[in-house]
């Protein structure tokens, strides 16, 4: 039987599911109604715990933290700060604003749109292997944060397209996406190219996006597309039982608005793979209603995840580790 400190309770949250015999996401309370539900103690308590935590969160992918009483960017920075976990710039199309320390916003593009499933900078050299979220506001409707074990993606792409995907895996894919000259949250992927790489010097911009392995190409409108490639299509990270991860974002940017995917000769990865895996990601999804105070950690190495669309008001807070 698998051994749970005295200082959590393990509780259970709508949506949750059992995959492979790890339950998503483990949901953990204070160990007593009424008490010791407050900031401080918890951060006293993940101190204690830090290695037994941190061996839940590759073990179950996902850990949500629920009760705390967490009320704000500073209690939510000072639980991020308790791990001593790198911080990681965000490089990325998503229109974010910072918050306080380590704590910016999320996705800060329409709340009507979904915002497809995807591993946080999953195309970048140097890419997060921890993902957390604060539930500060909850939608009153939508606004989910679904997430998606990565691995089940590729072992069921497997069984329906063998040969293609082995081909993508081993000839790797070539993307592209074009950053405006401005940033704008008309659109969930309305990140300008000055905030993207932080600087207004185009020559700066270029050496920071070929430091992060893009090749660009700048448009006459002021906006810069970035070519990336190739890119294997999965992933085996050390301590995951040698799971192959779907750690790509082929559906994510494949024919839609500013950006593409194809393989890495140029030519169009076959329409009816692209919808397949679409369906097969959703199947696979799981999701539940967000609650003031919450508290999520993502293993990004293990989960592709997403947003719901939602009614107004919503605000969730993020943080990125190495």
């Amino acid at each position: 039987m698998e051994h749970f400190t005295k200082d959590f309770k393990v509780g259970k949250c709508e949506g949750q599911k059992v995959v492979d015999g790890e339950t998503m996401p483990l949901v953990l309370q204070p160990p007593e109604p009424n008490n010791s539900n407050d900031v401080e103690s918890l951060v006293l308590a993940l101190k204690k715990n830090k290695d037994w935590f941190e061996q839940m969160l590759i073990k179950n992918s996902a850990v949500l933290l629920r009760g705390f009483n967490v009320q704000n960017a500073e209690e939510f920075n000072d639980i991020i700060e308790t791990f001593g976990w790198d911080d990681i710039r965000y490089v990325g199309p998503a229109p974010r604003t910072h918050v306080h320390k380590r704590v910016w916003t999320a996705n800060e593009g329409p709340l009507s749109e979904f915002i497809y499933y995807h591993h946080e900078m999953v195309l970048i050299k140097e890419y997060p292997k921890k993902l957390i979220l604060f539930c500060e506001t909850p939608p009153p409707e939508g606004g989910e944060t679904p997430f998606v074990p990565s691995f089940r993606v590729t072992e069921r792409m497997l069984k329906e397209f063998p040969e293609t995907v082995e081909e993508m895996d081993a000839n790797g894919l070539k993307y592209t996406f074009t950053a405006l000259s401005k940033n704008s949250t008309g659109s969930m992927r309305g990140r300008g190219w000055e905030d993207t790489f932080g600087t207004s010097d185009r020559a700066e911009a270029e050496k920071r996006a070929n430091a992060l392995g893009m090749d660009v190409e700048w448009l006459p409108d002021g906006a810069i597309k970035t070519i990336l490639g190739p890119r294997s299509l999965t992933k085996v990270f050390d301590g995951r039982k040698e799971r192959r991860m779907w750690f790509n974002t082929v559906v994510g940017m494949h024919g839609k608005e500013l950006s593409s995917a194809l393989m890495a000769d140029g030519t169009e990865i076959p329409a009816n793979v692209v919808n397949r895996c679409e369906q097969i990601i959703e199947e696979e999804s799981i999701q539940f209603k967000w609650e003031k105070g919450d508290v999520l950690f993502f293993d990004n190495l293990a989960l592709l995840h997403g947003r719901r669309p939602s009614l107004p008001p919503r605000r969730v807070l993020v943080a990125t580790c190495k």
